[in-house]
C-alpha cells in the first residue's frame, strides 16, 4: 500500500495517510479522506487517483493552488519521490510502510528481536469448530466432547466473534450478522433481537432469523420473556415457557407451543439496551445451562459492537453537523462554542469588511429569480468559503447581494487587519476569474466595491434562546457599510482607522480627499487600496511574493 506523507520542514511530528484505490481527497473539511487543518488548504483542495501503481494528482479549483515540483498543475500524474504542494502544505509519495518506517534490512542498527509471532497465524474459523449434525444435548454445535477443550473452543469462537462484529458495520447489517453468527453456532428454531427504541423506552424487534421452513414473518417471542429479561438485566432459559409461571397468561407461548426458550440482555455497560432472544418448537430440554451461558457471552459481544456502531454513527452525524456549522461560522466560532457552550456579549475592537456587487438590482431584474439564486451562490461559495474563511474570518451577515465579514472576534490576533485587507484583495481578484468562467457559461460579468473600517463593538450572540445569530454592534460596522457605498466598482477604501493598524506597510494606497458619508457629520479620511498592483495569493507558489497574513 502506497501513502500520503505530510512533511514538516522540520522533520518532527511528520503524518502519513494510507492511499486507498481509487479516489483520495485532500482538505481541510472532515469529509476528505486525507484532512490537513491548514488555512492555506481550501475545504476541498484536491483529488489524489491511486490505480495500482500510478498516481494522478488534480487540483479542485483550490484558493491557494496545487503543486508538482514547483509547477502549478490543474491535473499531473505524479510518482513517489515527487514534491507535492497544496498551498503551504507540503506532501510526498511513499511506496511502501518499509518507506514509511525508514526500515533498511541492507544496513544500519539491528534490532535484538528473538522471535516473530504474527497474530494473522493465531486467526480460526468458527467453521472448524462446528459440527451442524451434532446430536448432544446441547445446543451449542461444538465438535469436540472433552469439556476441558470445548472450554477453550469457546472462548476461540467468542474471539472471532469479537472480531467479526468488530469493524463498523451499517445498523441495520450488523444485527442481522449477529443473527446469522448465532444460527451457525447454536441449535436453534427462531432467534430474534429486539433493542430499546429512545424515545419509548419499549423493546422493538429489530432482526429476526430462522432454520430453513419456518416463518418468522410474524412475532413469534414472548413479550413476557423478552420484558422480563430487559426489566431485571438477566438471562432466563425455559424448559416449557408455557408450563413457567413467570410468564403466566403470555398469549404468544400458548399460540406457538414453544417448548424451549432461552433470552439474554444486550448490556454493554450499565444500562440494558435490548435482548437476543432464541427458541425450539419440539423439545423441552433443548437447551442446557452451559447454551444460556454462551448465549449470554455471545449477548455480551453483540451489545459491545451494537454500541461501537451507534457510536460511530453519531460521531459521522457530529462530523456532518460540524461541517454544517462550518458553512454558517468559522472554525473559530465552533470551537468557541465547543469551548464555553455559548458565545456572551464581549467588548473587543474588530476590522470589518463590507463587500457589495455593483448595481445588482439593475443586474437581476433581467435575470430569471433562480439564476439570480444560481449566480449569488457560486459567488458567496468563493467569497465566503474560498476566501473569508481561510482567513479565519467571521461572517457576520449576508444582505442580500452583500457580506458582512469581521476579524478580532471572537477571538483576536495581531495580524487580523492585515488577514481582512488580503481578504479584499482575494476578493477582487476572484471576481476576475469568476467573469472569465462565466463568459464561457453566458453569465452577465460583476462588479464589486469594499469597504474596510477598524474599531470598537460589542460582539456575540444576539437573538432569541431557539435562534441565535453572531453579531458585531456598534458604529464601526455601520460606517463599514457607509465606507462600502462610497466605493466605486472595482475599488476597496480602507478607512484611515485600518491603515493605522495595519502591520504590513507597503500597501499601494492613494489618500483620497475627505470623504463625507451618511450618517456621519464629519468627513472620513478614506484611502483607495490599488490592489491591481497586487498579485492574488491564490497564482503564487508558497505565497512567496507577500508575507502570509
Amino acid at each position: 500500500m502506497a501513502y500520503l506523507l505530510v512533511c514538516n520542514p522540520d522533520g518532527d511530528n511528520e503524518r502519513s495517510y494510507p492511499l486507498n484505490p481509487g479516489r483520495n481527497t485532500i482538505g481541510r473539511a472532515p469529509m476528505n479522506q486525507i484532512v490537513v487543518k491548514d488555512n492555506s488548504l481550501s475545504r476541498r483542495h484536491a483529488d489524489l487517483f491511486v490505480e495500482g501503481d500510478r498516481f494522478l494528482l488534480r487540483d479542485l479549483k483550490s484558493l491557494n493552488g496545487t503543486y508538482v515540483n514547483q509547477v502549478k498543475i490543474k491535473q499531473r500524474r505524479v510518482a513517489p519521490g515527487d514534491a507535492i504542494a497544496c498551498g503551504m502544505v507540503q506532501f510526498k509519495i511513499l511506496d511502501t510502510q518499509e518507506d514509511l518506517d525508514g526500515d533498511d534490512d541492507s544496513g544500519g542498527e539491528q534490532l535484538p528481536i528473538v522471535s516473530h509471532y504474527s497474530p494473522r497465524q493465531s486467526q480460526v474459523l468458527i467453521e472448524d469448530f462446528i459440527d451442524k449434525n451434532q446430536k448432544t444435548g446441547s445446543a451449542l454445535r461444538l465438535k469436540e466432547q472433552d469439556q476441558h477443550q470445548r472450554a477453550v473452543n469457546k472462548l476461540k469462537i467468542l474471539l472471532e466473534v469479537g472480531k467479526e462484529l468488530a469493524s463498523p458495520e451499517d445498523p441495520d447489517q450488523l444485527l442481522d450478522k449477529i443473527l446469522e453468527l448465532l444460527l451457525t453456532i447454536m441449535n436453534v428454531d427462531r432467534a430474534a433481537l429486539l433493542l430499546v427504541d429512545e424515545r419509548t423506552g419499549k423493546l422493538e424487534q429489530k432482526a429476526v432469523r430462522s432454520r430453513s421452513g419456518l416463518s418468522v414473518k410474524y412475532q413469534f417471542y414472548s413479550t413476557k420473556i423478552t420484558n422480563y429479561v430487559r426489566r431485571h438485566g438477566d438471562a432466563v432459559l425455559t424448559d416449557d415457557a408455557a408450563m413457567d409461571r413467570r410468564f403466566e397468561g403470555s398469549q404468544s407461548i400458548l399460540v406457538q407451543a414453544i417448548r424451549a426458550s432461552m433470552c439474554a440482555p444486550l448490556q454493554p455497560r450499565d444500562q440494558v439496551i435490548g435482548v437476543l432472544y432464541v427458541d425450539n418448537l419440539s423439545c423441552s430440554n433443548a437447551y442446557s445451562e452451559e447454551d444460556l451461558e454462551f448465549l449470554t457471552a455471545l449477548a455480551n459481544q453483540a451489545a459491545i459492537a451494537i454500541q461501537s456502531s451507534r457510536l460511530m454513527n453519531k460521531m459521522q452525524e457530529e462530523a456532518v453537523w460540524r461541517d454544517k456549522l462550518e458553512r454558517f461560522f468559522p472554525s473559530t466560532i465552533s470551537r468557541k462554542l465547543r469551548e464555553g457552550g455559548d458565545l456572551g456579549i464581549i467588548d473587543t475592537e474588530i476590522t470589518a469588511l463590507f463587500a457589495d456587487i455593483t448595481d445588482f438590482t439593475r443586474m437581476s431584474s433581467t435575470m430569471e429569480p433562480r439564476a439570480v439564486i444560481e449566480m449569488l451562490n457560486d459567488y458567496f461559495n468563493v467569497m465566503v468559503e474560498d476566501i473569508v474563511f481561510a482567513y479565519e474570518g467571521t461572517l457576520e451577515k449576508y444582505i442580500g447581494d452583500a457580506l458582512l465579514a469581521i476579524w478580532g472576534a471572537p477571538y483576536s490576533r495581531p495580524d487580523d487587519t492585515d488577514r481582512a485587507v488580503q481578504v479584499a484583495i482575494e476578493m477582487q481578484h476572484a471576481v476576475l476569474r469568476l467573469n472569465k468562467d462565466w463568459q464561457d457559461q453566458g453569465r452577465q460579468p460583476i462588479a464589486i466595491h469594499i469597504g474596510l473600517n477598524s474599531g470598537p463593538v460589542a460582539a456575540g450572540n444576539i437573538g432569541s434562546r431557539r435562534l441565535i445569530q453572531y453579531a458585531a454592534i456598534g458604529d464601526t460596522t455601520n460606517v463599514t457599510s457607509r465606507i462600502c457605498d462610497a466605493a466605486k466598482a472595482g475599488e476597496i477604501l480602507l478607512a484611515e482607522s485600518t491603515v493605522k493598524r495595519l502591520n504590513y506597510g507597503d500597501y499601494p494606497l492613494t489618500a483620497l480627499p475627505p470623504t463625507k458619508v451618511k450618517g456621519k457629520a464629519e468627513p472620513l479620511n478614506l484611502y483607495r487600496l490599488e490592489w491591481q498592483e497586487l498579485p492574488s495569493l491564490h497564482e503564487i507558489k508558497g505565497h512567496s511574493a507577500r508575507p502570509r497574513v
